[in-house]
Order: C-alpha cells, then sequence, then structure tokens
C-alpha cells in the first residue's frame, strides 16, 4: 500500500515539474525520505525517477522543437561530469548537511526566477565567450563565461542531494542568456535526463539503490511526463515561471523543516 501512495505521489510532483522544466528531485527526495528511506537511499531513487520522466517529458518536447540541442551539448558535460562527483562524495557527507545545502540553493533558485527578465537588444558584435543563436525563430546570447562555472557548481549540488539541477538551469538560461521560457522548459528536460543517469551511477556505485521501488516508481514517472509535456506546451510562459518559482520555495521549507527535524 505504501509503494502505491508513493507512487501517485511521485506522478503528481512530476506532473508539475515536467510542465515547469525541472525533474522535481527537490519533492522525490523529501517524499522518500517521509516513506522511510534514508536520505542517500531516496537520493538515489530520485535521481532514477528524474531519469525516467525527463527523457519522457524530452520526447514531448522535442517533437515541438522546444529542444535546443546543440546549447545542451555545450553547457550540459560540465554538470554530468559533477553531478557524478557529487553522488559518488555524497557519502562523505551527513544527510542532514545534504538536507540544508538542498534547501539554501533552492531558495536562491526560487528568487531568481520572480526576477523581472529586463528586454535586451541583440548585440551584432560577437565577442568571445559569446555565443549568438538562432533557434525556432529566437534569438538569444549565451554568455559562457557565466555559464559553464554555475552549471558545474549546479551538477555537482545536485548529484549530491539527488536532484535533477533544472531547478538551477532554467534560471540560468532565462535570465543569464534570455533564453524563452519555453525552449528553456524543453531544453532542461534533456539535461536533466543526462544529469540524472550520471548522479543515479554514482550513487549506485556506492550501493544506495532500492530496486523494490523501481518499477512502479518508473510507471509512474513515464505518465508524468508525457502529461506534463503535452501540458507545458500549452501553458502561457509566465504562468511556468510562476509554478516554477512557487513549488521551489515549497521544497526548499519542506526539506528545512525535515532537516531541522532530524
Amino acid at each position: 500500500m505504501r509503494i502505491i501512495l508513493i507512487s501517485i505521489s511521485v506522478f503528481a510532483i512530476g506532473l508539475i515539474m515536467t510542465m515547469s522544466g525541472r525533474g522535481g528531485g527537490n519533492f522525490y527526495v523529501p517524499l522518500l525520505v517521509l516513506s522511510g528511506l534514508g536520505m542517500h537511499q531516496a537520493a538515489t531513487m530520485g535521481q532514477f525517477i528524474l531519469m525516467i520522466a525527463a527523457l519522457t517529458g524530452m520526447l514531448v518536447f522535442n517533437k515541438k522543437k522546444m529542444v535546443d540541442w546543440k546549447l545542451a551539448l555545450v553547457i550540459d558535460p560540465p554538470t554530468d561530469i559533477m553531478a557524478l562527483v557529487g553522488g559518488y562524495f555524497s557519502s562523505y557527507l551527513s544527510g542532514t548537511s545534504l538536507k540544508i545545502v538542498l534547501s539554501i540553493f533552492l531558495v536562491i533558485a526560487g528568487f531568481s526566477m520572480l526576477t523581472k527578465v529586463k528586454e535586451r537588444p541583440i548585440q551584432t558584435q560577437k565577442r568571445f565567450g559569446y555565443w549568438h543563436r538562432d533557434f525556432a525563430g529566437e534569438k538569444y546570447i549565451v554568455n559562457l563565461w557565466y555559464t559553464i562555472p554555475i552549471t558545474a557548481l549546479s551538477g555537482l549540488v545536485a548529484g549530491a542531494v539527488g536532484i535533477s539541477c533544472g531547478s538551477f538551469k532554467i534560471p540560468l538560461m532565462v535570465l543569464l542568456c534570455g533564453v524563452p521560457m519555453g525552449i528553456a522548459v524543453g531544453t532542461s528536460s534533456a539535461m536533466i535526463a543526462a544529469t540524472a543517469i550520471m548522479g543515479f551511477t554514482g550513487h549506485t556505485i556506492q550501493g544506495h539503490f532500492e530496486p523494490h521501488y523501481a518499477i512502479p516508481l518508473a510507471i509512474a514517472a513515464i505518465l508524468a511526463g508525457i502529461l506534463g509535456g503535452k501540458l507545458a506546451i500549452k501553458t502561457n510562459p509566465r504562468h511556468l515561471k510562476l509554478i516554477f518559482a512557487i513549488t521551489t520555495f515549497v521544497a526548499a521549507l519542506f526539506m528545512t523543516l525535515n532537516a531541522l527535524s532530524t
């Protein structure tokens, strides 16, 4: 009965998270902790759910040309490498420490999405480290000097605590790179899948995987990815930003309270 309730909760969380371009690890992990798993096991299963849901959502977004693959291929490798490192070395930190770190980063990500994005003119002059993108009828400039270090740090934290890194990459793409929210959501789904695979691998090497949870949670994640992706395509970008911010603050509060109670 417990696994059924967890699967239903995973579906509900995955639906909203896929819509906002996030994996939902910042909700999956607390949920699994409350269900009785230790922090390291919960982080591992959180990465497993992220991996399945993100891959499913990515297929839906890609069909509508909402995944900037070139952008993903440039800024995602540093995240994936550091996610593997974070997942492996998570054993050296206590569960409470991981929860506190996660809470701090979530608050930062939530506030960043409430920041109003100012319209900036596209600079025609090209400079080293500034990548001009023209994708799906949209033009934006990716500042690689900021983007690469921030994504690497995000991957380290995400891999350690079992989240997708979408909570950090969405604000990064929208605020620093000028990527439209819809494309940011779709591209984030592709990067979430890769990061989750690396983080999951790091945790599994340490023996944190709980196989009896895998099948029911995978089914819930697949259904959430399909429906969430379709709903995201039809939702106003401003509403997606608001959903992102609210759910991020809720997750931060939830994880902080959980850390203080242990």
